[in-house]
Order: structure tokens, then C-alpha cells, then sequence
């Protein structure tokens, strides 16, 4: 009943699933159903009221099934980076972007995965209103935030970015709330919306200084009489050709960065 990866990875690894009726997601907590015989709930160990003391540190990404009357039952899982993960993170920082991790898991966990991946700045055991505190605080100091995320705790840090990414295997209210939805498992996208979005700015600017440019010269011209109606119209057509061509390269610059 959720998208969740981890809720997912148990689907996987059963082979026999019977979905129930009235669960209850609850953002950076877990699930819940109500069966007659009590609660039942599936998620984090504060959800399932886990005794920290005797259930000790987390050894990875971990999920807790609590039943009426029965001790929690732990799922513990391996977290693996996507393939290019570390690679786009490398990009990120070649472009001037810093990059900084948000994850509502266990700290060890949280601290593995940034030193994997290559994070200097991560925040752990953050909740989805964390996660917009986290947001708010950047832009505060300035900052242009992008965030990118796939899980139901990310919808709302993805709507109160600036721009925001998600990939086509998200949630559904986290595909509904970001900007853009990439295809594929690679992170790749990411980057690349980066440089098109960069590159096209520069070519925005770039029409208007050529635009004013024409009229800084035309217009004056034309004031004194010097430009007759037919040398006027090949000017026109001309300016409005150099601005299409010159727009025309961010198409020509995505056909080199495929090859």
C-alpha cells in the first residue's frame, strides 16, 4: 500500500502479498490498519514505539512491524546508491552547486550513505517539516535551492524548493509536487537540467543584448533618413534570423551532450 523503496523492497522479497483495505500512510512515520483486533503499524521505531534502549544503534535502513500484544518484529536493509550517484554529485560540485543530504533515517545510516555518495553536509533523522525548516534556512542566506527526491516525506520540501526533481519512479504526490520528472534509475537528468537551464539563460540574455543592439543602430538610422523601407524589412528579417539561430544551439548543444 505505499511506494516507499523499503515498503517496496518487502513486496519483492515476498512472495505472497495480500493488500489490505483502510492503511493509512503517515508522512516520516509509516502505516497503519485497523483489522478488529487493534492496530496494526508498519515503519519507523518512534511509530512502533521501539524501546531504543534494547533495540540499540541501527545497522542500516530499518523498518519496524508492531502488532497488537507481540514484541516489534525488525527488517533490516542494505541502502545501495544509485549507479552514478557519486559521479553526479562530483558534477554538482564542479558546477558550483553545493550538495546537501536530507534523510529522515537513523544517523549511522545517514552518514554511510553521505560518505559513499560524497556529501559533506547531511541532516539526519529529519522529518518532512524538518526538511522545509531546512529549505527556508538556505533560502534565508540567498541561496537558489533544487531539491530532488522520490518519497512521500519529500512532497512537501519539493514544492517549497525554488526548482524541484523527481524521478519517474517516485510516489505519486511527489511526482505531482515537483517541477520536473525524470525517466530511468540514473541521476543524470539532474545535471543535465542544470546545464540546459544554465545554458538557456545565457542565451535569454544573450537575444536581448543582440535585439538592442540592432535597434541601438537601426532606430537612429532610421531617424535621419538614411535606411530606405527595403533595406529596413532585410534588417528586420535579418535581426529575427540571428536571434533563431542563436536559440537554435541549445538544441545543437543536447545533440553533443547525448553523443
Amino acid at each position: 500500500s505505499s511506494r516507499h523503496p523499503l515498503a517496496q523492497a518487502v513486496v519483492r522479497a515476498t512472495s505472497e502479498v495480500t493488500a489490505f483495505d483502510g492503511v493509512e500512510e503517515h508522512p516520516g512515520a509509516g502505516l497503519s490498519v485497523n483489522l478488529g483486533e487493534g492496530e496494526i503499524r508498519l515503519g519507523s521505531r518512534q511509530w512502533c514505539g521501539v524501546d531504543e534502549k534494547r533495540a540499540g544503534p541501527a545497522e542500516g535502513p530499518e523498518m519496524w512491524l508492531k502488532k497488537p500484544g507481540e514484541n516489534p518484529v525488525q527488517f533490516l536493509f542494505q541502502d545501495r546508491l544509485r549507479s552514478d550517484a557519486a559521479e553526479t554529485v562530483r558534477t554538482l560540485g564542479k558546477l558550483g552547486i553545493a550538495v546537501e543530504l536530507l534523510s529522515g533515517d537513523q544517523e549511522p545510516v545517514v552518514r554511510n550513505i553521505a560518505a559513499e555518495a560524497g556529501i559533506p553536509d547531511w541532516h539526519a533523522e529529519t522529518r518532512p517539516e524538518g526538511k522545509v525548516d531546512r529549505l527556508k534556512a538556505l533560502k534565508e542566506q540567498g541561496r537558489t535551492v533544487l531539491m530532488v527526491g522520490d518519497g512521500i516525506n519529500d512532497a512537501p520540501a519539493l514544492a517549497a524548493a525554488h526548482v524541484s526533481l523527481s524521478p519517474a519512479t517516485a510516489s505519486d504526490v511527489s511526482q505531482t509536487a515537483a517541477d520536473f520528472v525524470f525517466q530511468g534509475r540514473k541521476l543524470v537528468a539532474v545535471t543535465e537540467a542544470v546545464r540546459v537551464s544554465r545554458f538557456a539563460h545565457t542565451l535569454v540574455l544573450q537575444n536581448f543584448g543582440l535585439a538592442f543592439l540592432y535597434n541601438a543602430i537601426a532606430v537612429p538610422l532610421a531617424i535621419l533618413g538614411f535606411v530606405t523601407p527595403l533595406f529596413a524589412a532585410i534588417a528586420m528579417s535579418a535581426s529575427s534570423l540571428v536571434v533563431v539561430f542563436n536559440s537554435m544551439r541549445l538544441k545543437l548543444s543536447g545533440r553533443k551532450a547525448a553523443q
